[in-house]
């Protein structure tokens, strides 16, 4: 399967869970999670989300800064990407992380594009939608089944 048919049904996966009704809650997050690297990702993801979410109520623009805090968050999740291949751990979070690194620039520049109020409003769902995947692949640990997986429920 390759990197993009995989990252398509993670975040497939994801998108189904209900909130707060995930098993997978009361397990602690996987060590990869814990890395310093990793949770700095997590921590910047999450910042860049309140941001984004906040940009989208008060109508405001991105700023440079914003910009450029993407741009530094999408670099280290090719750096993840990068450290987790040279591991030759799972090929599933390597190829989201990968993934995610050349989606954001997408979204940034959807971003920047939209002509009119409900495009920048759809583009910042997007973005809000990816940072918070950012955030789940990282901390979630993975499940022994799923939806998507054959014999799974």
């Amino acid at each position: 399967m390759s990197c993009s048919a995989v990252a398509a049904s993670a975040l497939l996966w994801l998108a189904a869970a209900p909130a707060g009704a995930s098993p997978e809650a009361a397990t602690p997050p996987p060590a990869t999670a814990l890395e310093p690297f990793f949770a700095d990702i997590v921590g910047r993801a999450q910042s860049l989300k309140g941001r984004a979410e906040a940009m989208r109520k008060t109508q405001g623009a991105a700023d440079a800064a914003f910009k450029t805090d993407l741009a530094d968050l999408a670099e280290l999740d090719m750096q993840a990407h990068q450290r987790l291949k040279a591991r030759g751990t799972d090929g599933d979070l390597t190829c989201i992380l990968r993934g995610i690194a050349e989606d954001l620039p997408v979204k940034m520049a959807a971003l920047q594009m939209a002509a009119d109020e409900a495009a920048r409003d759809l583009a910042l769902r997007e973005m809000i939608y990816l940072l918070n995947d950012n955030i789940e692949v990282i901390v979630t640990p993975p499940s022994v089944t799923s939806d998507l997986a054959p014999g799974g429920v």
